[in-house]
């Protein structure tokens, strides 16, 4: 049985860890961001101007620990139901 607390605090670590390497990323270097769409997604998209504030970066944060948390929670339910 997955400890599904313990799962959920690595997850939220692991994902906070990869957003704020990712957004210092495109921060650094823009050109980073349509290079990842061109190569890594396989599509090309106009973005028009970079926003990148403070706020962004928590909202983004937020969203993203949020979208993880489900994610992480939803595996460990169905492994912990199959027996």
């Amino acid at each position: 049985m997955i400890n599904i607390q313990r799962l959920l605090k690595a997850s939220a670590a692991w994902m906070s860890i990869i957003y704020v390497i990712c957004y210092a990323g495109v921060a650094m270097v823009p050109g980073m961001r349509p290079g990842f769409m061109r190569y890594g997604l396989h599509m090309g998209i106009d973005y028009g101007r970079n926003i990148l504030t403070l706020g962004t970066f928590f909202s983004g944060l937020v969203i993203w620990n949020v979208i993880a948390l489900l994610a992480i929670w939803l595996f460990a339910s169905l492994y912990n139901s199959f027996k």
